[in-house]
């Protein structure tokens, strides 16, 4: 588990990560009455989360709102530390959601997934009783309290040994306590009862599933001597969900590709159920990190983001839902990053803005690979601070105003066909398809447009970051993937290799669209 926080200002420096292990277990509560009132305690403590983070939207600082006489103290009947750690929660959030770059105005607690199905009211019954309790759940069942190595261990929710078994003491306030027997077989087991022997501290946090309260208890890990780093080179890899498989780059601290391979996830996605699953993915991460180890290189990835799955009739598709579904790509690389921090593998990340655009357009054709090994490979370059530079083929392509003027034309076919269809087209959800289409097509005219004349526009290095001016890359790739290759994400790339060394002028010359794509190209795919 890798807990995050980004800084405010202009420069938003992020600050140093943190590695944590814990141990998740279910609470069994021999008093009726101890287990009812623990749930009034995460009621309260979720409403004072849900206070203090609009207190902090409007500006007040964190020692006004965690003060004795303060609301979340006298209004929701928590002691200081409990509002503290709402305070704390409350600030995460806050800062995750401008990190993401989303409006933290807009931030739903519950769950904006949950809160759009009850909003469409198209359930009844039990499946409608069923999604309000998880709803009221999500809403209503969290309590947190952050360890302190100087009150030997965890104040509030406190672990205690006795008999062999493991308890949890509720602080309730006013001198009351409530008791848990705490159930679990989790590997890291052993360990948080060392650190209970050891008066160590670790932090707790309850949620509420279905009636029942869990725990999650974890503390920070000591990081372990750096074995493997970038000064040897890394190794980058890139998930991708079509096919389904891990794609791995070895580059040298020179920049070079030394080796590459993929890993099939297919398997993943065949797992009878989530602990398969996860085992499968742990499996696959020990095989990353082994690999990093073997070379002594340091691993490269993307900067973890959230990823659209898309819903039903948003024009997504069932086959494009189905694929963002199985997507386990956060997961593993969470999974990646924590072990490689605790064998001792540096762990690099870098902006993913445009690494799968470069890699297609540069280095597939040029040596030869997969556009997601091509990929992989320019993360690693990213990771080891090389830019990417036009090919001056590209720089050629990019001042020629038959190409421009081609592309231009082709998305404008191409828009007026996509509007004629929608205009056509009765059923909804073809229509949002429709209308995500031409969108895109739109978007592509604006790109190709604010090349001319554009101050930056023939900016020929990218390091990830809004160039001031348009990005050339992008340009090309909405320029020839599909108005030359016919597909928005093209299989083969072969075919750019005579551009990219500059050998585009046989085209210029009047002989016609690539066999692959043009205005007048049939089955062209735009999706």
């Amino acid at each position: 588990m890798i807990s995050e926080a980004a800084s405010r200002g202009s420069s938003r420096k992020r600050k140093k990560e943190k590695a944590f292990t814990g141990v998740h277990a279910l609470l069994v509560f021999p008093s009726g009455e101890d287990h009812k009132a623990t749930l009034d305690l995460m009621r309260r403590f979720s409403a004072a989360l849900r206070y203090a983070y609009n207190r902090l939207l409007e500006g007040q600082p964190r020692e006004e709102l965690k003060r004795q006489d303060s609301p979340l103290c006298a209004f929701f009947g928590l002691n200081t530390r409990y509002a503290d750690d709402a305070i704390l929660k409350a600030q995460a959030l806050l800062d995750s959601a401008r990190e993401r770059g989303e409006d933290p105005r807009k931030v739903v607690f519950g769950g904006r997934k949950l809160f759009e199905t009850l909003k469409r009211k198209h359930l009844s019954g039990k499946p409608l009783k069923r999604l309000k309790r998880e709803w009221g759940e999500k809403r209503q069942g969290l309590l947190y309290s952050r360890g302190d190595k100087t009150k030997g261990g965890n104040l509030n929710l406190r672990l205690e040994a006795e008999d062999g078994a493991l308890w949890l003491r509720v602080n309730l306030g006013n001198g009351r306590y409530a008791w848990a027997l705490v159930k679990t077989s989790h590997p890291n087991l052993s360990a948080l009862v060392e650190r209970v022997y050891a008066s160590l501290p670790y932090n707790v946090e309850l949620t509420l599933r279905e009636g029942k309260v869990y725990a999650t208890f974890t503390w920070e890990e000591e990081p372990a001597p750096l074995a493997a780093t970038k000064e040897n080179g890394v190794l980058a890899l890139d998930v991708n969900s079509d096919p389904y498989h891990l794609a791995l780059a070895l580059v040298s601290p020179d920049g070079n590709l030394r080796r590459h391979l993929t890993l099939s996830l297919e398997e993943v996605d065949r797992a009878p159920n989530r602990g398969a699953k996860e085992l499968l993915l742990w499996k696959i991460a020990h095989e990353v990190v082994s690999l990093a180890l073997e070379h002594g290189v340091a691993i490269a990835t993307e900067r973890l983001r959230h990823l659209p799955k898309g819903r039903r009739g948003d024009g997504s598709g069932r086959a494009f839902r189905r694929k963002a579904h199985r997507f386990a790509y956060a997961s593993l690389l969470r999974k990646v990053h924590s072990l490689a921090r605790k064998q001792g593998v540096q762990v690099v990340e870098v902006n993913p803005q445009d690494t799968s655009t470069i890699g297609m357009l540069k280095y597939a054709p040029q040596l030869s690979l997969s556009k997601d090994v091509a990929a992989a490979y320019v993360i690693g370059r990213r990771a080891l601070g090389f830019k990417e530079k036009l090919p001056k083929g590209y720089g050629k392509l990019l001042g020629d105003g038959a190409f421009l003027a081609h592309a231009r034309d082709f998305y404008r076919t191409r828009a007026e066909e996509l509007r004629i269809q929608k205009r056509n087209e009765r059923d909804r959800s073809r229509r949002n398809r429709l209308s995500r289409e031409l969108k895109r097509a739109h978007g592509a005219l604006s790109l190709l447009s604010s090349l001319q004349g554009s101050s930056g526009s023939q900016r020929e290095v990218t390091d990830g970051r809004n160039s001031p001016g348009v990005n050339p890359w992008r340009v090309l790739r909405v320029g020839t993937f599909l108005p030359l290759l016919g597909r928005e994400v093209p299989r083969d790339l072969s075919p750019l290799k005579p551009i990219l060394h500059g050998s585009w002028e046989g085209w210029k010359g009047g002989l016609g669209p690539h066999p692959g794509g043009g205005p007048e190209c049939t089955n062209v795919y735009f999706g």
